[in-house]
């Protein structure tokens, strides 16, 4: 009997050890596969453009960052966990960075994050309880225009990271060494990662840091690296609301931020309609009113902390299509690491820490990428002559407005001024204007309705 007893304890010992190894497994599993959904990310490079374009100290460059990384945490579980439920990462968007430059530089930093709040609520708002999202999705933003609009943002902001490699602390000589080994490495750990079928093509997902780590180094010989601000900051702090100073309210700065989030939202549908293809999940109405509730919520939070719009990364939709996960999960732990990584001033002034030519040229690499993304979603639309119109113009558009000299620039009033320092606004809108007022044949509309169907 007593026999019997001590078998069957045994026996649960060894089930319940079986059970919690299972448990241990799949808990690494889950830790290494959101880390790895953080690390293709690199959420990073647009506070430290931003930054650079305010003319932060390395201490305040690194509270930016620590605070974008809280932000796009928080972001990333509301939308993945209670708005969207579909498995988006969210990151810090490019596409508002040269308007809030400008903003910041002409009106102060307490205006630049005064303008992030309004736009916040109303992109919030038009998710739930409104429900109009979906509609002006399904209305607005054709493949057409998202693809345009993906293009621009990357051609608009490729002129200011060239013009900062030249600009930056060092030499001409040794910035453009520095520049083309960081390149060079980037570049070719992207194209290993992506020829590769074996293991190597992890490397595609740590390409950015590989190319870091690089041109950091060699940006070393030169001198153009102080670490002096790392021994200083502390291993852990937590988030501070209002980091750089209280709100102040500019209606002319809201105005413009308003149209940015509009814009904001289109790229990000693009990513959404992306994941959705990737999971088999569809994205319905009430799925794309859910997304701009967590969208809004998740900016309303980062203005709160000091960080940009966020967005959903396009990024991560890849590393869901190579594992093949397409479960939430890894996302949501990926959203807590950002959270816990944004509580380490430390590591956040390592990053601060890196030579601004460095950060630029590998800024400039991602610039092409996002283009190109752009032109894919275009290649699936017919290129009648009334649809290059609307992307040609709406390019130059938004180069007539990225080149605009100083002096001219100058000379407009403040509302003119946010709106033109931004190229990616004055060619989204007239991408969003010429396809609205450019009148489309019937072939066109049956097979631009035809990609709207294989893309949904």
């Amino acid at each position: 009997m007593m026999g019997s007893i001590t078998r069957e304890l045994e026996t649960g010992r060894t089930k319940r050890v079986i059970v919690d190894r299972k448990r241990g497994g799949a808990a690494a599993q889950m830790l290494l596969l959101g880390l790895q959904q953080v690390m293709a990310m690199d959420l990073f490079i647009p506070p430290m453009i931003l930054a650079g374009m305010l003319s932060f100290s390395v201490n305040d460059s690194a509270l930016l960052i620590q605070m974008t990384f809280i932000a796009c945490g928080l972001a990333t579980l509301i939308q993945a966990g209670l708005a969207m439920k579909l498995p988006v990462m969210q990151g810090p968007s490019f596409v508002p960075i040269s308007a809030l430059a400008a903003i910041g530089t002409t009106s102060g930093i307490g205006t630049m994050i005064g303008s992030l709040i309004p736009g916040a609520l109303l992109i919030g708002l038009l998710g739930y309880p409104l429900q109009l999202f979906s509609k002006a999705v399904r209305r607005f933003i054709p493949p057409l225009v998202a693809g345009t609009v993906i293009v621009i943002v990357g051609i608009s902001l490729m002129p200011s990271a060239i013009h900062s490699i030249y600009t930056a602390q060092g030499s001409l000589s040794s910035n453009m060494i520095v520049a083309i080994v960081t390149a060079a490495v980037l570049i070719f750990c992207m194209y290993i990662g992506e020829r590769s079928k074996t293991k190597l093509r992890f490397i595609k997902v740590i390409s950015v840091i590989l190319a870091l780590a690089s041109g950091s180094l060699v940006a070393s010989f030169y001198g153009l690296i102080d670490f002096s601000s790392v021994e200083k900051a502390s291993w852990f702090q937590l988030p501070t609301l209002f980091a750089f100073g209280m709100p102040t309210f500019n209606i002319n700065a809201i105005l413009i931020m308003l149209a940015i989030y509009l814009i904001v939202m289109i790229e990000t549908t693009g990513t959404w309609f992306t994941v959705s293809n990737i999971t088999g999940d569809k994205l319905d109405d009430k799925r794309l009113n859910g997304g701009a509730l967590g969208e809004g919520l998740g900016c309303f939070l980062g203005s709160f902390l000091g960080g940009t719009p966020v967005t959903g990364y396009s990024s991560n939709a890849g590393i869901i299509a190579i594992t093949g996960i397409k479960s939430r999960k890894p996302i949501l732990v990926g959203g807590a690491i950002l959270i816990v990584l944004g509580m380490m001033p430390k590591l956040m002034n390592c990053i601060a820490c890196i030579p601004s030519v460095v950060v630029n040229s590998i800024f400039a690499i991602l610039c092409v990428v996002i283009m190109m993304n752009g032109f894919k979603v275009i290649k699936e639309v017919p290129f009648t002559e009334r649809n290059m119109l609307v992307i040609g113009v709406s390019i130059m558009a938004a180069l007539f407005a990225v080149l605009m000299p100083a002096d001219i620039l100058a000379q407009l009033p403040d509302l003119a001024t946010y709106f033109v320092a931004s190229g990616t606004a004055v060619g989204a809108v007239t991408a969003l204007l010429l396809n609205l007022i450019l009148p489309e044949s019937i072939e066109d509309h049956k097979e631009s309705n035809e990609v709207q169907t294989n893309l949904n």
